[in-house]
């Protein structure tokens, strides 16, 4: 049990057979974002889509949390699932940074990284901003934060609105001092090695119109021998934006890396 959080954290499961696949989320939302990854992905993999202290219906963290109690939480959830198998990992944005952390916490169980919403970014100037933002307008700041997870095209839209709406319904069971403390565990400087001792393969997905898409590029360089993709148009939370070229891009790497257990016939091309 991680040490500064109040209990096991909540997940969903989609999918009985294949290999482990866990999926960790970005500030201001929850595991529901993932749900058109966790619709298709379920087809061959057992998907677990985990809430993260504060978030949905997970429990509050304590003062003093780390994002090594995050990466812990996480495992212990996946643990449940499929005890001490490997798993592949999915993230976006603070979700991406928790599983790198999950990495080298048990890096003989990883067997792929999936990063999104991510990049280089070590003075990580955002998370002052966001907990000061989160201290003057409280839990609600949860729904128009969502729509700086999305490009300007695609906030317009009423799915936008939909996903912003369904993440704010669940303020009631959130908790606004488990988000701050979460924020402060990912401003604390990550070890000056923290990329370049990943050592499983792994991906970028980055959003073109994402606010970190040109510090993807620095990650990348970052870890040993990372591949990155980019979808076209797409912002922050582009596995909600483009499911359909989020899904192939993950299923290409992980059939690279003999990660993909099943087949794929009749599947459509996507141009990218």
């Amino acid at each position: 049990m991680a040490e500064h959080i109040d209990g096991p954290l909540y997940y969903e499961r989609m999918g009985r057979t294949g290999p482990l696949m866990a999926f960790v989320h970005p500030n201001p939302m929850d595991q529901s974002c993932w749900i058109f990854q966790m619709a298709q992905l379920s087809t061959w993999y057992r998907c677990i889509a985990i809430d993260i202290p504060g978030y949905g219906r997970s429990p509050k963290a304590k003062s003093g949390l780390t994002m090594q109690d995050t990466a812990q939480a996480c495992w212990d959830a996946i643990d449940e699932v499929g005890r001490r198998e490997k798993a592949i990992l999915v993230g976006c944005s603070v979700g991406s940074a928790v599983i790198t952390y999950m990495h080298h916490e048990r890096p003989q169980q990883t067997a792929a990284l999936i990063l999104s919403g991510t990049g280089y970014n070590p003075d990580k100037a955002f998370a002052p901003r966001r907990i000061k933002e989160y201290r003057q307008y409280g839990i609600d700041y949860r729904w128009r934060y969502t729509f700086d997870d999305f490009s300007p095209a695609f906030r317009a839209t009423p799915l936008a609105r939909f996903f912003a709406d369904m993440f704010a319904e669940r303020n009631f069971c959130g908790d606004l001092q488990s988000i701050l403390y979460q924020f402060e565990a990912h401003a604390k400087p990550d070890a000056a090695d923290h990329q370049a001792r990943i050592a499983c393969p792994t991906i970028i997905l980055s959003g073109s119109e994402d606010a970190t898409h040109q510090n993807a590029f620095a990650l990348k360089a970052r870890i040993p021998g990372c591949e990155m993709k980019v979808l076209p148009g797409a912002g922050h939370a582009c596995q909600i934006e483009q499911p359909w070229l989020f899904n192939r891009l993950m299923l290409e790497f992980l059939a690279r890396h003999g990660l993909f257990p099943g087949e794929r016939s009749g599947a459509s091309e996507v141009a990218p």
